[in-house]
């Protein structure tokens, strides 16, 4: 968790209540923040209704597949797990099917680049160790990030590991933003760091996938700032105890903050106030910054132009396999050149379908 020194809340007590007040009398009104054109997307998704008689009282019930989030035991995605999906579907899946199967070159790589991350965290705070109890103990520590963050923004700083979360297509779906903060025309700025093995700028290919990744982020960030998640949402989909007491060293890093809370829900709740009243603005501006990881040395930055109704549209593709309305699929012809550094290029079905092969057959182990 992130230490702090200055800008503590004070939000606790009569005040909470007060903003509680006010809430509910604007949830009676009807008056919302959240302005997204895309109602299919952000909400609980509902199973249509049918009649009982057209199924006929006789008819024996069929038992009903799976879905790929049922069968991987999921109750959230990440932003990473879609982002996979746009550069090969079939090969995410394989890598929650097999991870044993992961070459030790491709660990390193991840490793290399989580400590450069970590390096940037740790050039705006420290972090702070935190026992945790249970679950709710978990997320609690991250909603209380969260509010640290709003506050800093909100003082016009800049901030790293913005947790970002939302239901997308009835599917939560959470990421972490590298880094927020406003430029010097006071556009609010959504910056990524990505790293490289190459010292190289990435293919047009893997620019894709980044810049989806990072459009994501946007998407998630402006409906959360917007007041798009409930605080219903998100303990529905996380099965989380909205009345369960927050552990001792929880509490003691809550007080540190200056808010008197105890269950979780009070925590959620200032969550939900500090986003939809806090006036932080959309996202105006998106990069992303390529590093080599050897040397630490830029490679370059590349601007993105963001298009929601293209976004929605690619989230709703996406979403459709974990819901089980579609199956998994491979690279088009035109990227089967990614085959040649997949790990799972020897037992791919999509592969061998399209090459006329058996899957299993003359398989040799490749890293990417």
């Amino acid at each position: 968790m992130q230490s702090q020194g200055k800008g503590r809340l004070l939000l606790c007590g009569v005040l909470l209540r007060v903003f509680l007040h006010c809430r509910a009398k604007q949830k009676q009104k009807g008056r919302g923040r959240c302005r997204q054109k895309i109602p299919s997307l952000f909400g609980l998704f509902a199973v249509p209704f049918r009649d009982s008689k057209a199924l006929g009282s006789g008819t024996p019930k069929r038992k009903r597949a799976q879905t790929p989030l049922e069968a991987f035991h999921l109750h959230h995605l990440k932003v990473t797990d879609l982002s996979e999906q746009v550069w090969c579907e079939q090969e995410m899946v394989y890598k929650r099917k097999h991870p044993d199967l992961w070459s030790p070159e491709k660990l390193e790589l991840l490793n290399t680049g989580k400590s450069i991350h970590l390096a940037r965290e740790l050039e705006v705070h420290d972090l702070v160790p935190v026992h945790t109890t249970s679950r709710e103990d978990f997320w609690a520590i991250k909603v209380l990030n969260l509010l640290l963050m709003i506050h800093d923004l909100q003082a016009g700083q800049p901030v790293r590991e913005f947790p970002v979360f939302g239901v997308l297509e009835g599917i939560f779906v959470l990421g972490v933003i590298d880094q927020l903060g406003y430029t010097a025309k006071g556009e609010l700025e959504l910056s990524e760091l990505k790293t490289r093995r190459k010292a190289s700028m990435p293919t047009a290919a893997q620019k894709k996938r980044d810049g989806f990744q990072v459009f994501l982020y946007k998407y998630l960030f402006d409906a959360m700032v917007q007041g798009c998640l409930t605080t219903e949402a998100f303990l529905q989909h996380l099965h989380l105890r909205p009345m369960q007491v927050l552990g001792p060293h929880v509490q003691e890093q809550v007080g540190n903050a200056g808010l008197t809370v105890h269950h979780f829900q009070d925590l959620l709740e200032l969550m939900s106030l500090r986003l939809t009243f806090s006036e932080i603005p959309a996202v105006e501006r998106l990069q992303i910054e390529y590093v080599h990881q050897e040397s630490n040395a830029p490679l370059g930055t590349e601007l993105l132009s963001y298009n929601k109704d293209s976004v929605a549209a690619t989230v709703q593709h996406l979403l459709a396999y974990w819901k089980g309305r579609r199956d998994a699929e491979g690279v088009d012809i035109e990227d089967a050149w990614k085959c040649h550094y997949c790990t799972y290029a020897g037992i791919c079905d999509w592969r061998m379908n399209k090459i006329g092969r058996s899957p299993g057959k003359n398989w040799q182990k490749r890293s990417r």
